[in-house]
């Protein structure tokens, strides 16, 4: 009998444990306890849908008795599709004690496009500062200017579906902080009104398209950085001299070309005195011969070359009388 009693205790336990697993009990009793209606049998069909009916019923708890008016499907639906499905009721249990305009079928659209729709409904009530990286600009007086800015938003519930995020608020204001500091005709007017970029950036309207709406844009820091317009000039003068030195080694070049050239005709041009003064015995010998020169002319020739050669030597002497060579 003991043994039988045994197997009988043990084979209930069993049954208990198994229809406990298919008939979450304790939370259906749980959920009627906090006035929801819901029968065991949309639990064990959510069992066999595949859906933890725990994630579906505790946050229609919270949405019961904050007074959302959710129905189980809306639930079971947005839990079916990936979403989180307590995120979303939080979300909605703060929009409205907040009074945001929010109904669940955008909450569940911010939340599927993978934005926290309780942390953009924080922001709504919250705004949140962003600061920007340190912005450099080079003014017209060639100073370059680093700004830092801190970018106070607020989440805009509206456009969180196909909105922009931060970077590109990010983004949006570091470009409006550059064209702010290149229109200005000098750094120190930076300095000493750096409200202006702020003005300025706050008028283009940068949260168009965005999630965001820009409260205000505060500027943290301006420093004053490299002197960029003498740096490229003295890049610009480099350049200028290098490129002259190179227009000065091409005519120089062209100069000693041009010299070794002249060299090689004044050589040419003595080997033609040369070859035309070795003709000059050919044709002494050849007027010998044919008798239009005579050896007394020939003789006479060869005395006033004597003479010349002799007068040569003596004018040498004069020129250096010491014998220095």
């Amino acid at each position: 009998m003991d043994i039988q009693l045994l197997v009988i205790v043990a084979l209930a336990i069993i049954a208990v444990t198994v229809f406990m697993s298919f008939f979450p009990l304790m939370l259906w009793i749980s959920a009627l306890a906090s006035g929801v209606r819901i029968s065991i049998i949309t639990l064990v069909g959510m069992k066999l849908r595949r859906v933890v009916p725990s994630r579906i019923v505790n946050p229609m708890i919270k949405a019961t008795k904050a007074g959302l008016g959710l129905n189980i499907n809306q639930l079971e639906s947005h839990f079916l599709a990936g979403g989180n499905v307590d995120r979303v009721v939080n979300a909605l249990i703060a929009a409205q004690r907040a009074d945001i305009p929010l109904i669940f079928e955008r909450a569940a659209a911010i939340d599927l496009a993978g934005r926290d729709v309780l942390q953009a409904v924080q922001m709504s009530v919250n705004p949140k500062v962003i600061e920007t990286p340190v912005v450099s600009a080079v003014a017209k007086d060639g100073i370059e200017v680093k700004v830092k800015a801190r970018v106070t938003v607020r989440a805009n519930i509206d456009r969180l579906v196909g909105g922009a995020g931060e970077e590109t608020i990010l983004a949006r204001v570091a470009e409006g902080i550059v064209s702010t500091n290149g229109g200005a005709a000098s750094h120190k007017d930076v300095l000493e009104s750096p409200d202006l970029i702020s003005k300025t950036v706050l008028a283009k309207g940068l949260d168009a398209g965005t999630a965001f709406e820009i409260l205000s844009i505060d500027i943290a820091d301006v420093d004053v950085g490299k002197n960029i317009g003498a740096h490229l000039q003295t890049e610009q003068a480099e350049a200028d001299k290098r490129i002259a030195q190179a227009k000065a080694e091409e005519r120089r070049a062209m100069a000693v070309a041009q010299e070794q050239e002249m060299k090689a005709r004044v050589v040419e041009m003595q080997a033609k005195v040369v070859e035309a003064e070795s003709e000059v015995p050919l044709a002494m010998a050849d007027a010998l011969k044919s008798g239009k020169l005579g050896v007394m002319d020939y003789m006479n020739l060869k005395n006033i070359e004597a003479d010349t050669k002799m007068r040569g030597s003596i004018g040498k002497q004069n020129d250096n009388p010491r014998g220095e060579v």
